[in-house]
């Protein structure tokens, strides 16, 4: 969310940003919402001279009261003075209710305008523009055939999609045995990971209220992805960034505290809208999943240097499993409104032979502290706003697509990175449930 300053004194930026955006149809907000701020600001004028009027008029009302103990015909002078104090009560009192509607509806529409973009991003309108930067890792087609993912999960009797469906419908899964057991190893592994390079274990509350979700999401994103609580204020979170910013909501940090590195494990509920494609059946795209997640709180001129870092760790972590990957810029088009840069961070498919995605790495500047304010207090005392970040950490379910197609053998067994095996009891290989 822009500052109300911010657009009122640049608006062909905020308008050139939205074109960038490939959101034309959001250009007229920007006029709207400029000349309900006009109206707005001048309702809150009138309003201060009247407050101040009140004080004037009251103590004249109690001047010529006392006069009229004296002098009946101040008595008349008094009654016209009060008058005049009831008027401007009533003028106030409309003033008021009009500023509270002024403000609701320019805080709807400063939700919609889109973050300032930073200029590094490509113009693009949607992910097909979106422009591969570097490889990491050699990417390998075997000279056998690679069977879809839950094929390979039932090889070792991993994977109930049907009970699932009986149970829960689409969307949902049981893992079992082995593939279970290697799930929470990469959770546990990827926890670890981040541990090491000293970032701070968190497990965060799995629902929260709705102007959190409001702080940290855009409506379009909320209404796609998020499942609310009938009955109550409770939203469950689609990733665990979604309640850990909201940690920090109406807070004022101090200077020195900063960077805050966090990492996080939650699962995730997401409703998933829309129609798929056949690759993203199985356990591609689901209701329910879980994730270690990456989060930095930091000041304004250290978030670039956190955005680079934060990818660089994906990579890394992918690379200790012998995972190929890429990284990938995203467009213009393709970027959530409160994101200021963005990329992904994307697995090699043996089986498909191209990148797909597994991290989504952001950062989104003061947009989620703008609007959830958190700021931060320096050393002379002046608050200004935090910058957020996010990237995925690990997303077990399509991380396992990626573990199990880079490290098939042709005899159907499974090759376990030596970086796991602590995690999986020491074994080195999985082997097929051949019965």
């Amino acid at each position: 969310m822009l500052d109300m300053r911010f657009v009122r004194e640049h608006p062909d930026e905020v308008k050139e940003n939205i074109k960038k955006k490939f959101q034309d149809q959001k250009l007229p907000l920007v006029d709207e919402v400029i000349a309900l701020d006009a109206e707005n600001r001048a309702a809150i004028t009138e309003a201060s001279e009247l407050r101040a009027q009140r004080n004037q008029l009251s103590k004249q009302v109690g001047m010529l009261m006392g006069q009229a103990k004296k002098d009946p015909s101040k008595l008349e002078e008094a009654e016209a003075v009060k008058a005049q104090v009831k008027a401007n009560a009533d003028r106030l009192a409309e003033l008021e209710q009009k500023e509270t509607e002024l403000e609701q509806k320019i805080h709807k529409i400063m939700l919609q305008i889109p973050q300032i973009i930073d200029p590094s991003v490509p113009i693009g309108p949607d992910d097909s523009a979106n422009v591969e930067v570097q490889r990491f890792g050699e990417p390998v087609v075997p000279d056998f055939e690679i069977p879809y993912h839950t094929q390979i999960m039932e090889s070792f009797h991993g994977i109930d999609l049907d009970a699932a469906g009986r149970v829960s419908g689409s969307g949902f899964y049981y893992l079992l045995g082995d593939i279970a057991r290697l799930h929470e190893a990469v959770l546990a592994y990827g926890r670890d990971f981040m541990i090491d390079k000293g970032f701070t274990y968190c497990i965060p509350p799995f629902m929260i209220h709705g102007n959190v979700v409001e702080g940290v999401m855009s409506q379009t994103d909320m209404d796609a992805m998020m499942y609310k609580i009938e009955g109550e204020d409770l939203y469950l979170i689609g990733t665990s960034e979604h309640s850990m910013i909201g940690r920090f909501i109406d807070q004022i940090l101090p200077e020195g505290d900063l960077p805050l590195t966090l990492t996080s494990y939650s699962p995730c509920f997401r409703k998933e809208k829309g129609a798929h494609g056949i690759e993203e059946r199985g356990i591609y795209r689901i209701h329910q999943f879980e994730k270690q997640e990456m989060i930095v709180v930091c000041r304004p001129e250290e978030s670039m240097d956190w955005y680079e870092k934060l990818w660089k760790l994906s990579v890394e972590l992918f690379r200790s499993m012998d995972i190929p990957v890429r990284q990938l810029e995203c467009c213009s088009g393709d970027l959530a409104d409160l994101k200021v840069k963005s990329c992904d961070i994307e697995a090699w498919s043996p089986r498909q032979q191209k990148y797909f995605e597994v991290c989504s790495c952001s950062n989104l500047g003061d947009a989620q502290a703008r609007r959830l304010k958190i700021r931060i207090k320096g050393a002379d005392g002046k608050t200004y706003l935090a910058h957020t970040l996010n990237n995925t950490c690990v997303a077990p379910p399509r991380m396992l697509i990626a573990f199990l197609e880079n490290n098939l053998q042709a005899d159907g067994t499974v090759k376990i990175p030596a970086v796991l095996r602590p995690y999986m009891g020491g074994k080195e290989l999985l082997i097929p449930d051949r019965r």
